[in-house]
């Protein structure tokens, strides 16, 4: 056969559902292969970036890798920011880049990079075929490497006359492994620490959001009543109506979830991945106990440094402290600290939930209300800028992989393209995407791609007229801001140009009205809610004066 039908028969044999892209001259023979099969659908989209999005996003929810593709040059380039926020958020993904012949690449040539280097710091592992007969072998391990802890994103580049070229290779039937389990002796450590802790907590990272290892934390949590911090990409690791439930970290300021792990004697980090939060921010003098429970080693780091490491699978090891918890019965613990740090932080959540503002909304509010709307396991994306601060400290969430934030590489334009793909893989659940003005027009040309394939999602636009997280920061620091201000589009022409239903929220009083009024609408629908930034100032005064006693 010729080689881009075996390529995209090894594709079908590893499983692979999606690829989103958009095609170029150098790959028309995959294209050509790729129209043939009845196993994978082809998603085209506006930009490259908004496809890798997508891409990034059916790796999160599933586990699983779908593809993102672009041509060579330009091609290649565009995907590379939504290449890089996949891989540092730990999302399975594969790239696919087309490329001129392999007679030119080593020469001066239109179009022709090196794109295989310039990904080499945002992938795991980046590979040309330079033969047709090894194509079974690269997407076989560059699936592996994909799925494999930690997820993240492979490239596979094919040249153009490679592609065309005649194989009588077969593809590679995949074959699992279950991942190795901890030592025993390493984890009677750990739980001989845990027993005789006094303030224990528990600090989960995004390794907390696979299902399996979530299903054990809260066993776990249920015998112990261990309170649990989740970084911003673990939400919904527990639920958030659990008492030991603590909300989320990782603003670079104190507050009150932040007390709990200034408060405890001993912190059990499980899952976590220091590209969120930082242990300079919670472990300042590096003298905190610290038990690191995960996937891989800790990273070196001098305010990280655990007197002890369980190193194997994060499920499989918190089932084994479980049988232990069984055996032996829970310890007792002082956690009184913990119910006033999660009171207290409660207080703040639910403070403006019956607020009643004209003109501006106070962005309290508006979490509070769309976590109203949206039921256990429905699906809220948030894009990067001051807005994300807010979800993360005030939208808590029920389950695992509800609320979608990239919190690793932090790209702004990630969460339009992805409630795209989010509808693809959960279409019956509500999917929100929240988006600053300045990200949403990032990848605005998706709006496109989602009126095409009917996508059931709702965009809401928190409207400012700037880049409200740069203006914040540099507030804070300087006591003043730069020129950040822009002008926006008339929302109501632009969903109206796209085909989208569009709606201005202008009263706290019809926000609920106008999210469910969206929700039922059929394909996308635009919600614009001009934001109070103003309490941006507020809460960076607020959380320099908070403290409880011990």
């Amino acid at each position: 056969m010729k080689a881009s039908d075996l390529f995209v028969k090894c594709l079908e044999t590893e499983g692979i559902e999606y690829i989103f892209g958009v095609p170029g001259e150098e790959n028309a023979d995959f294209m050509i292969s790729l129209e043939q099969s009845d196993k994978i659908k082809f998603i085209l989209c506006r930009h490259e970036q908004g496809a890798a999005f997508m891409a990034e996003i059916y790796g999160r929810l599933t586990g699983t890798p779908a593809g993102c593709m672009g041509t060579l040059g330009p091609g290649a380039t565009n995907l590379i920011t939504g290449v890089a926020d996949s891989n540092m958020d730990r999302s399975p993904m594969l790239v696919l880049t087309g490329q001129g012949a392999s007679t030119r690449l080593h020469k001066e040539s239109h179009q022709v990079m090196d794109v295989v280097a310039m990904f080499g710091p945002v992938t795991k592992w980046a590979q040309t075929v330079f033969h047709q007969d090894t194509i079974p072998e690269i997407v076989r391990k560059s699936v592996r490497l994909a799925r494999s802890e930690k997820p993240g994103a492979t490239l596979i580049e094919l040249p153009e006359d490679i592609a065309s070229r005649e194989t009588e290779k077969k593809p590679m039937e995949p074959i699992r492994f279950r991942r190795p389990v901890p030592d025993d002796k390493a984890l009677d450590r750990a739980w001989a620490a845990i027993k005789s802790a006094k303030r224990p907590v528990i600090l989960a990272g995004n390794g907390c959001i696979r299902k399996r290892a979530s299903k054990q934390l809260r066993l776990f949590c249920e015998k112990t009543r261990i309170g649990v911090v989740s970084t911003f990409m673990a939400k919904g690791c527990v639920d958030m109506d659990a008492d030991y439930c603590l909300y989320t970290a990782g603003l670079q300021a104190k507050d009150w979830v932040f007390l709990a792990i200034e408060a405890a004697d001993l912190i059990v980090t499980l899952g976590f991945d220091m590209v969120e939060y930082h242990p300079r921010l919670w472990n300042p003098d590096g003298e905190k106990a610290v038990i690191h429970i995960d996937f891989q080693p800790a990273e070196i780091d001098e305010n990280y440094h655990p007197h002890l490491e369980v190193i194997g699978d994060l499920a499989h090891t918190l089932w084994m402290l479980n049988e232990r918890v069984d055996s032996e019965g829970p310890p007792t613990f002082d956690l009184s600290y913990q119910r006033q740090a999660r009171d207290d932080m409660y207080r703040e959540l639910s403070q403006y939930k019956d607020d009643d503002t004209e003109g501006s909304i106070r962005p309290q509010k508006v979490l509070w209300d769309c976590r109203q709307v949206m039921a256990p396991h429905d699906i809220l994306l948030s894009d990067v800028g001051a807005h994300k601060l807010w979800i993360a400290r005030h939208y808590q969430c029920h389950e695992p992989n509800t609320c979608l934030i990239p919190n690793g590489f932090c790209s702004m334009g990630f969460a339009l393209p992805g409630a795209i793909a989010a509808n693809l893989v959960a279409p019956q659940q509500r999917v929100l995407a929240i988006c600053g003005d300045a990200g949403f027009l990032m990848n605005v040309q998706e709006m496109a791609t989602a009126r095409r394939m009917n996508s059931n999602i709702v965009a809401m636009v928190w409207e400012d007229n700037a880049y409200g997280l740069i203006a914040w920061k540099q507030t804070d620091h300087f006591g003043k801001h730069t020129d950040l201000a822009f002008n926006n589009p008339d929302w109501a022409l632009l969903a109206q140009s796209f085909g989208w239903h569009g709606h201005m929220v202008n009263s706290s009083r019809d926000l609920v009205e106008t999210l469910e009024t969206a929700f039922t609408e059929q394909g996308p629908s635009l919600v614009v809610v001009p934001i109070d930034y103003r309490e941006n100032a507020l809460l960076t005064e607020r959380l320099g004066n908070i403290a409880f006693s011990i």
